[in-house]
């Protein structure tokens, strides 16, 4: 996987903050020549996602540096496995500790939070999508990680797909006026509308979008919505998704369930980096 000039000056400007102009600590105790190897170990059960970013780190660092990796993104990861290892200078290894570890516990945590919904709607037809509910600067690396845990990215950004909302709708007047707008300037582009009642779901259909985005929808709704929509444009289902709904909602017909919590609740996973004889 080629990384992105954008990740890699995001890694640059990680270890800058971490190291400043110099790690005090290591630089007193650690002699400059001294070589270690040092293993990635997991400290829980989860998803791995990451440990490309996490190699790069000491790719930055000293390109001598050896990092193999041993199990392959997406995989299931058992307590006590040892994902990877990074051989080469003490100094460098205790350097990118912290950043190479904040990286893969945080991609890790949200691969294994969108494992957990995709499992959760096993055997139907429903995708799970993220959404732009990302850490500044971070969402490719998010939502890569989204993709190892088995979801699917939505858009990536503003730039990438028409998604008409409510303030545009709010601003324009109308769903009608809004998907005429959009209609007339980007004519190879799906047009997606947010709705929030049945009412504007049929006006959206009838305006010609192509996706129907139902926003905080009760599941009874939801499924009244895949009736009328009875295949004429793609169905999504957002807000209010939790792991306990999911199915329930994926039941209902719905082709998409867009989750923010897969990228802005997922919780770190704990993972340790240690020297080893």
């Amino acid at each position: 996987m080629e990384i992105p000039l954008s990740v890699i000056d995001l890694i640059h400007r990680a270890l800058e903050e971490d190291i400043g102009p110099g790690d005090i600590t290591t630089s007193l105790l650690i002699p400059n020549e001294n070589k270690s190897r040092a293993l990635y170990i997991a400290k829980e059960n989860f998803v791995l996602a990451g440990l490309p970013f996490s190699r790069e780190v000491f790719q930055i660092l000293d390109p001598s540096m050896s990092f193999n990796i041993f199990y392959n993104e997406g995989a299931k990861v058992i307590k006590g496995d040892v994902v990877a290892e990074v051989l080469g200078k003490t100094r460098t290894i205790l350097a990118g500790e912290r950043v190479s570890l904040n990286i893969l516990q945080r991609l890790s945590g949200i691969a294994t939070l969108s494992s957990m919904y995709v499992d959760n709607i096993k055997g139907l037809k429903a995708k799970i999508v993220d959404t732009r509910k990302t850490t500044p600067c971070q969402r490719f690396l998010e939502k890569y990680a989204v993709r190892m845990g088995g979801g699917s990215n939505h858009r990536f950004g503003l730039f990438d797909g028409i998604l008409i909302k409510n303030n545009h709708i709010e601003a324009v007047g109308s769903i009608k006026e809004a998907v005429k707008l959009a209609k007339g300037g980007h004519h190879l582009a799906r047009i997606e509308v947010e709705v929030e009642n049945l009412h504007d779901l049929n006006e959206a259909i009838e305006a010609g979008a192509d996706i129907v985005m139902l926003d905080n929808m009760s599941v009874s709704d939801i499924k009244e919505a895949v009736k009328i929509s009875n295949g004429r444009v793609i169905i999504e289902a957002s807000g209010g998704i939790k792991l306990e709904n999911v199915r329930d909602i994926a039941e209902t017909g719905v082709d998409l369930i867009s989750v923010g919590a897969l990228t802005h609740s997922a919780v770190s996973v704990d993972i340790s980096l240690k020297i080893v004889k």
